[in-house]
């Protein structure tokens, strides 16, 4: 499962001065909020300087999540099928958001074009949009 975590803390910038930050980050294949959050403790160790707080931790909306192309941003894209209804034979969408890492929006659209063209459900982009996800950690 991927959780979308919200984190604040004292990170020290660039400069050298010391800054409250919020935080967003997903963890991907975690099984339950706590390990989450110990997970999430554990790495922003090296960024902490002194107070550190878990704001926030949700089961995400994305179901998918590529990672295989480099990126410095996150874009969530949304996605429908378009099925048949077998009992009615009525046109169905079910919707899907994907999360890609990319540096741009076109290149997340290329990406997301990428990820899905072995599949065989017949599909159009319905959103892309960067996202506030400063990074992302596998759990496993």
């Amino acid at each position: 499962m991927n959780y979308e975590v919200k984190v604040k803390f004292n990170k020290t910038q660039e400069e050298g001065n010391v800054k409250k930050v919020a935080e967003d980050y997903m963890v991907k294949n975690a099984e339950l909020f706590g390990e989450v959050e110990k997970f999430i403790t554990k790495e922003m160790q090296p960024y902490v300087v002194d107070d550190f707080e878990v704001a926030a931790i949700k089961k995400s909306r994305y179901t998918d999540i590529d990672l295989s192309h480099n990126g410095d941003r996150y874009f969530g894209c949304k996605i429908v099928y378009i099925t048949i209804d077998e009992k009615n034979g009525k046109e169905k969408n079910t919707s899907e958001m994907i999360l890609i890492c990319a540096d741009n929006i076109n290149e997340a659209k290329k990406y997301l074009d990428e990820h899905m063209k072995d599949t065989l459900i017949d599909y159009k982009v319905d959103t892309i949009k960067e996202t506030k996800i400063f990074d992302v950690y596998d759990a496993k």
